[in-house]
């Protein structure tokens, strides 16, 4: 007897092929996580995953892995299969060409050379292609890309630490740890699934941090520092280590763009308080960082607030209160923002919250 297929039997096929997409995450920027699998009489024969940038797609991965022959299998796939040249060929093509009678796609492609071409090439080739299973888990998986790709913007993450009272630390002058180790784990997990980390001058000054992924597996995002008048001492570990690249934003009015073999120099209009965060983000996303994590102080991450570059905040809370405490955390999620994770870390709370957004298919 041939096995009956059912909603949740193609929600489990689209999970794991949203869990294959998730390993590609910190080698694929700024193309999309994507992961495949092929099932065949119910069972799956093969799957794949976007693994790096430049490299064979999740739906040739999972063909080359198909232990059956893939003719009239079905295939699962969180984002829509590209249609055009790239880096590689189409997707759509080799699905074609390798026999494959049904697919399943999470959500449209938002790029506007893909966007709804892909699934019409399927269906010209009389393939069978259903849209929207696990729509709403193949969405927030790309969020980041989602927005770039269709901006040119960098999906944007402001991250603070607080005491229960809301303050971050005694003053702007001292650094002070406030969360715990777990806090700290998940910390670099933000970094590991973050395209760009960005600090200001104050916070490179006095922490001197690293800023790399070291406590989960993952690579070390772009370093990004706002020194508007670049004073930042040549001396800062970040310039020496090589473990990841360093680009820092200046005053246009004060200097040209130039380049050094430790950082890039990008300059940029100055505003009332610092440097135009709007100017910034957009030359991130020209230089294709898709995912941008804010680690700054006080004074960055109102800046960012003020300017109405934030999409996700992610705030974690300590137990203890701060003696002498002084120094605000300026992170308070707006009343028509969503939280989606409200959670103990350790001793510590943690709340994320994003935007409201529209749904993927009505932009």
């Amino acid at each position: 007897m041939e096995p009956v297929l059912t909603t949740d039997i193609h929600e489990i096929f689209m999970s794991r092929a949203l869990e294959l997409a998730r390993q590609g995450r910190g080698n694929v920027s700024p193309n999309p996580l994507v992961g495949c699998v092929l099932v065949k009489e119910g069972e799956i024969i093969g799957e794949g995953y976007h693994e790096e940038f430049g490299g064979a797609h999740a739906e040739v991965n999972a063909l080359r892995n198909s232990r059956q022959d893939p003719v009239d299998a079905t295939a699962y796939i969180n984002l829509e299969p590209c249609c055009f040249m790239g880096k590689t060929p189409p997707c759509t093509d080799t699905l074609i060409q390798n026999g494959i009678a049904e697919v399943y796609i999470g959500m449209l492609d938002p790029n506007p050379e893909v966007n709804g071409k892909g699934v019409e090439a399927l269906k010209k080739a009389n393939i069978i292609v259903h849209v929207g299973v696990g729509e709403e888990d193949a969405w927030n998986l790309n969020r980041p890309f989602e927005k770039w790709i269709t901006t040119k913007i960098p999906f944007v993450t402001a991250k603070a630490a607080q005491t229960p009272a809301g303050f971050m630390g005694v003053d702007s002058d001292h650094s002070v740890w406030l969360t715990g180790e777990v806090s700290g784990r998940h910390t670099h997990q933000l970094r590991a699934e973050s395209d760009a980390i960005l600090i200001g001058r104050q916070t490179a000054v006095i922490d001197d941090p690293a800023l790399t992924v070291r406590h989960v597996p993952g690579e070390n995002p772009t370093r990004v520092i706002l020194d508007t008048n670049r004073t930042l001492p040549l001396t800062l570990n970040m310039f020496h280590d090589r473990k990841a690249k360093n680009i820092v934003f200046c005053s246009e009015n004060r200097f040209d763009r130039n380049k050094t073999h430790f950082c890039d120099y990008i300059p940029v209009p100055e505003a009332e308080n610092g440097l135009s965060i709007p100017h910034i983000v957009r030359k991130l996303g020209e230089k294709n960082v898709t995912s941008l994590l804010v680690e700054g102080g006080q004074e960055v991450l109102q800046s960012f607030l003020d300017a109405d570059c934030i999409d996700r905040m992610v705030i974690y809370t300590a137990a203890n209160e701060l003696e002498k405490a002084e120094l605000k955390n300026p992170l308070i999620i707006p009343e028509n923002w969503v939280i989606t994770i409200e959670d103990f870390l350790g001793e510590d709370r943690v709340i994320i919250a994003e935007k409201g957004v529209e749904c993927l298919q009505e932009l």
